[in-house]
């Protein structure tokens, strides 16, 4: 993964505190750097492997990814399902997401959204940016580069799609992305999640009133029912219920208070298969602890589905049970019973995911219909008034764009440098 750091402070001389392989600051009583260095030392010549057929199979810059997962999907499956290398992680993502199609066909947008546009949530992300990830070494300056990358990206987005905006969640997903890719490339795998490029679009997480969280959480609750009977009734005796311990799962995808390294496996497996692997992920954490669960009163029970014991987060163990657990069927099941319940309301998230016309937009659907009225209202005024207006919009635009400068610093790189960025990116990982 690209080393990502921060400037000195001007503090004065500190010594520089121990980070793991991703850029988290280890605790004190941390026993994993022996552990990692173990596992580095025994598997770096089959690491080698791994990443050489991993480049083989997508090519110089993705050239060859599409065309390897029609003539092979169930060997890209098995190989995404083992992990993908560290240093290839960001390229895959959007290719397997289609992020980097939405970026191929929308030159300049991310730009303009982050320059020239104004967003009423720019206070509250403002206000939240110190909770994302505050032990990683990119995002704990104040007003750093990481920082300022995260406030870009969460505000192009909420300008993007003024419907969903900007919700706390979503800063834990892109800083994640921010992690592995350019602002840019991060905001339009945002794009290409919330608004279903590849899978059901996921902008029902953060709607008003949570529609999906709820619709998940009501499949989730009556799977552990069907799947873990004996846990099942143990939660009804406890009055407890899946909006207490998995409503993160699902908004943040195991970002937010999951081990690093266990998030990363699991976010393999969602671009490609989709939601279905946070389901089985849960229910692979209960099973996993079942005999433990169905003995603990309410407060300890409440306790224990919100810190799961180390062993059981080890993704070479979780993720294969994860996958036996079939649920496709039962889940779309679900789904429609769901619907049934709850009527328009589990009808409207269907039809915003059916909209993915946008996504070829440059920009919402709402803004492009009152610029065309504007527009159109324009024409039939004089030509003095035009010319008034314009030299004001490119005052306003100037203007907007020497106060980022002075305060944010370049906002993303030039599509043209999409091929030479990916190669230094591999770059830096190989030699990491």
């Amino acid at each position: 993964m690209e080393k990502k750091k921060i400037d000195e402070d001007g503090s004065g001389p500190s010594s520089p505190k121990p980070v793991d392989r991703f850029g988290f600051i280890k605790p004190e009583s941390s026993n994993s750097p022996d552990n990692l260095k173990r596992s580095k030392s025994s598997g770096s010549e089959r690491e080698k492997r791994r990443v050489q057929k991993w480049r083989k199979m997508i090519g110089v810059g993705g050239s060859d990814w599409k065309h390897y997962v029609r003539r092979k999907p169930l060997v890209v499956k098995r190989r995404i399902r083992k992990g993908i290398p560290d240093c290839l992680r960001g390229l895959v993502w959007q290719l397997i997401s289609g992020s980097r199609d939405l970026l191929l066909m929308n030159p300049g947008v991310y730009e303009q959204l982050v320059i020239y546009e104004t967003s009423a949530s720019e206070l509250d992300i403002i206000r939240d940016i110190s909770r994302t990830f505050p032990s990683h070494v990119f995002f704990q300056q104040r007003h750093g580069p990481g920082q300022r990358s995260l406030y870009n990206v969460l505000k192009a987005y909420s300008v993007y799609d003024r419907d969903v905006g900007y919700v706390q969640g979503m800063g834990f997903i892109a800083g994640l992305l921010l992690l592995y890719m350019s602002e840019e490339d991060a905001f339009w795998l945002l794009v290409a999640l919330l608004k279903g490029a590849v899978h059901a679009p996921m902008e029902g997480l953060y709607l008003s009133g949570l529609p999906l969280v709820q619709q998940y959480l009501f499949q989730f609750d009556l799977l552990v029912k069907e799947y873990l009977p004996k846990l099942g009734e143990h939660f009804s005796q406890e009055v407890i219920n899946p909006s207490m311990y998995a409503s993160q799962w699902f908004i943040t995808v195991f970002s937010y208070s999951f081990p690093f390294h266990l998030a990363l496996r699991i976010w393999d497996v969602f671009l490609y298969e989709g939601v279905k692997v946070v389901f089985r992920v849960g229910l692979a954490l209960l099973k996993s602890c079942h005999d433990d669960l169905v003995k603990l009163p309410f407060e300890k029970l409440i306790h224990a589905l919100r810190n799961f014991p180390e062993e059981v987060m080890d993704p070479d163990t979780l993720l294969p049970l994860a996958y036996s657990i079939k649920i496709s069927k039962p889940l779309e099941e679900l789904k429609l019973e769901y619907e049934k319940v709850h009527g328009k309301e589990g009808q409207s998230i269907i039809a915003r995911g059916k909209q993915k016309q946008v996504l070829e937009r440059n920009g919402s659907s709402s803004r492009n219909s009152k610029r065309a009225e504007k527009q159109k209202g324009e024409s039939i005024k004089s030509p003095e008034t035009i010319l008034l207006k314009k030299v004001s919009l490119r005052r306003h635009f100037s203007h907007r764009k020497a106060e980022h400068d002075k305060l944010d610093g370049p906002v993303a790189q030039p599509v043209q440098e999409l091929k030479r960025r990916d190669s230094q990116l591999m770059s830096r990982h190989a030699t990491s």
